[in-house]
């Protein structure tokens, strides 16, 4: 990137700005998604509580493999290329629900294995991605990218739920899908035109086996990576007790249509847009360290709340639409701070196998939780379950006493200590 590009918002450098595009385009397409495959499973298929688990854990569920992927994907000379067939493929699986309606044979099987197989195209997605990204901005950029793509993230989800509440009443859940599927194929066609110089890739002269098993050694031996793992895996257990058994909550506790849940998700979520907007101010009062704290907290206690709402609907929906505003805006303090913490410390050489290993601990522990709220649902309710996930995710913080990064003020600071561990651990990050 130009030194006049650098000295401009990077929102007007033009390769950038073709990716925020395709990827803000796609956003919006899963808010669809994640209404609509629940609302087909809960309101169609009249599926119970632990049924609609296990059905979110399928989404989730392919992340176990992401430790191999992307012990793979790291060999992989084009990153870019691989986030195009991970968008195509998402797409092309999408489709076969809409088909499935129209042809009458729409069933709880056929939406485990799309949640199974577009979870797969994520994967591919998540581990081809952080060596893209590197390649797209420079370090002292990194705070202000994760910014700009987390604040398209959360624009998403303010908007994305309620025009796909409205869709799915319209059009039925499945055709909705169609929207989806396009958003990804926008994604596909966009990132053909965001031109990135390939990185050179160290060849593989170690088993998949071996590779993979470098990549969780890095992160269980990194000071930085281990406490944010063990931290955001607590966190990501707990809330996803809670997760699967929102829209079941929203739908039969709350008495709620999709229109009034996707209104309502849609309302709240502007508090992750604003978490996007002030994230990089906050991290720079009170630091890196201090703000992922803060943001650890905020994502998971609102959950608490959700057994209060009661009287008129317009009451049900404020305090569904609250409890998602303080989350949202949470987890843009936890997520960008800690994204761009993360992309600091970790070796270029073994970029993909690191998030393979992450995403394979901290994504596959998803579908443990939605599992387990989906049967405490049934146990001792859905309400008491709630109360149990926040209390459960907010402790997730105790992960960052003692660790450094709390004492983490600045990214810049870091470069030292990337340095010092990537010395340590030669054997996992060659010629890093």
């Amino acid at each position: 990137m130009s030194g006049a590009a650098g000295r401009t918002p990077l929102w007007r450098d033009r390769r950038f700005a073709t990716y925020w595009a395709g990827q803000g385009i796609s956003q919006f397409g899963d808010r669809i998604t994640g209404l609509a495959l629940p609302f087909i499973a809960v309101t169609t298929l009249h599926a119970s509580a632990p049924t609609v688990g296990l059905l979110t854990a399928a989404v989730w569920a392919p992340n176990i493999l992401s430790l191999f992927v992307g012990s793979w994907v790291d060999h992989q000379p084009r990153k870019r290329g691989l986030l195009i067939v991970a968008d195509v493929l998402r797409a092309v699986v999408l489709l076969s629900l809409p088909v499935a309606h129209w042809l009458g044979m729409v069933t709880m099987a056929q939406l485990v294995v799309v949640a199974l197989l577009a979870g797969l195209g994520q994967v591919l997605y998540q581990t081809a991605y952080p060596s893209f990204f590197v390649a797209l901005v420079r370090r002292d950029q990194f705070v202000e990218a994760n910014g700009l793509l987390s604040s398209t993230r959360s624009l998403s989800f303010v908007a994305g739920p309620a025009v796909a509440g409205g869709l799915i009443q319209v059009l039925t859940a499945p055709v909705a899908l169609v929207v989806d599927a396009v958003s990804f194929l926008l994604s596909a066609l966009l990132l053909r035109f965001v031109r990135v110089e390939d990185r050179p890739v160290e060849p593989a002269d170690t088993s998949l086996l071996a590779r993979s098993r470098d990549g969780v050694l890095l992160v269980f031996r990194h000071p930085y990576l281990r406490a944010s793992l063990a931290c955001v895996t607590t966190i990501n257990f707990f809330n996803f007790v809670a997760a699967a058994l929102l829209i079941l909550f929203a739908s039969r506790e709350l008495g709620l249509g999709a229109g009034s849940i996707g209104l309502a998700l849609g309302i709240g979520a502007t508090g992750g847009l604003l978490g996007a907007v002030l994230a990089g101010r906050v991290t720079r009062w009170l630091g890196v360290g201090t703000t992922i704290a803060v943001g650890a907290v905020l994502f998971s206690a609102p959950f608490a709340a959700l057994p209060l709402a009661d009287g008129p609907p317009w009451v049900r929906m404020a305090v569904l639409g609250l409890v998602e505003f303080v989350s949202a805006f949470g987890v843009m303090l936890l997520d960008v701070p800690l994204n761009a913490l993360q992309t600091a410390v970790t070796p270029d050489a073994v970029r993909s196998r690191v998030v393979g290993a992450f995403s394979t601990i901290n994504y596959g522990i998803r579908p443990v939780g939605a599992v387990l709220g989906g049967f405490l649902g049934e146990w001792i309710g859905v309400g008491t379950t709630m109360v149990v996930s926040a209390v459960g995710g907010s402790l997730a913080v105790l992960w960052l006493l003692g660790s450094p990064i709390l004492r983490t003020r600045t990214i810049e600071e870091l470069d030292d200590s990337t340095t010092h561990v990537a010395g340590r651990l030669p054997e996992t990050a060659p010629g890093a």
